[in-house]
C-alpha cells in the first residue's frame, strides 16, 4: 500500500480526513497540532481544532488576546500537524496565515452550540484566574446579559488560516519503510516529491 498520485494535495487530503472523520477509533479528527513561534523564536505547540478547510487553506479559531493570538500577530507563519493514529496516517502543513474575514468568524461562530458561545465571551482565555468560581461568575453575568436573543460574536474571538506552502502526507508501513510525499506551491501549481522515511 502507497500513497496514491494525486497532483492536487487538497484533494488528497479531503480523501484522508474522510477517511479519518469515519473511522470509529479516532475521537476527533479535527484535531491537529499548530505550532507557531514568538518575537524571540521560542516554538509553541498546542492542540486546537479545523473548523474549515478549502483551497484557501485551514482554519481554527481562538480568542485574539491568546498567546496564539499573539504568536500569530508578531510572527504569521505557522505549522499544523494531524495524526491519524489508527490509520497510520499523519499530515503536515506549513505556511503564512491570515485572518479569516468578519463575515466568515461571523457564520461559524453562529453554528456553535449556544453554551460555547456564552463560553467564549466568559472566558479570558489563558488569563490567571482571579479567584475560585471567578469563571463561574463570569458565565452567569454573560448568561445574564445574553438572557434573551441572539448571542453574538465577541470581537476578540476570531479565526486564523494557514495558507500552505507546503503540505507532506506520511502514510506508515512495517519495519519503519514509510512512505512519504511532500507538496511544495508553486508558481504553476504544486511539485509533488517522493522522501525517504
Amino acid at each position: 500500500m502507497a500513497i496514491e498520485n494525486e497532483e492536487n494535495p487538497f484533494v488528497l487530503f479531503e480523501r484522508w480526513f474522510g477517511e479519518a472523520a469515519a473511522c470509529k477509533d479516532i475521537d476527533d479528527p479535527t484535531a491537529m497540532t499548530l505550532a507557531t513561534a514568538d518575537e524571540q523564536g521560542y516554538p509553541d505547540a498546542r492542540q486546537v481544532l479545523l473548523k474549515n478547510h478549502d483551497a484557501r487553506g485551514f482554519v481554527f479559531y481562538t480568542n485574539m488576546t491568546s498567546p496564539k493570538a499573539a504568536q500569530l500577530r508578531a510572527v504569521p507563519r505557522a505549522a499544523l500537524c494531524f495524526y491519524w493514529m489508527p490509520l497510520g496516517r499523519q499530515v503536515r502543513i506549513r505556511g503564512p496565515v491570515e485572518l479569516v474575514s468578519a463575515e466568515e468568524a461571523d457564520a461559524y461562530f453562529a453554528t456553535r452550540p449556544r453554551q460555547s458561545r456564552l463560553g467564549a465571551w466568559a472566558s479570558k482565555q489563558s488569563q490567571p484566574i482571579e479567584a475560585p468560581m471567578a469563571l463561574e461568575r463570569r458565565l452567569a453575568r454573560t448568561v445574564t446579559r445574553f438572557l434573551f436573543g441572539p448571542v453574538p460574536r465577541p470581537e476578540f474571538w476570531m479565526g486564523f488560516r494557514v495558507i500552505p506552502e507546503t503540505m507532506e502526507f506520511w502514510l506508515k508501513k512495517p519495519y519503519r519503510l514509510h512512505d512519504r510525499v511532500l507538496y511544495s506551491r508553486a508558481a504553476e501549481g504544486w511539485t509533488c516529491l517522493r522522501l525517504y522515511p
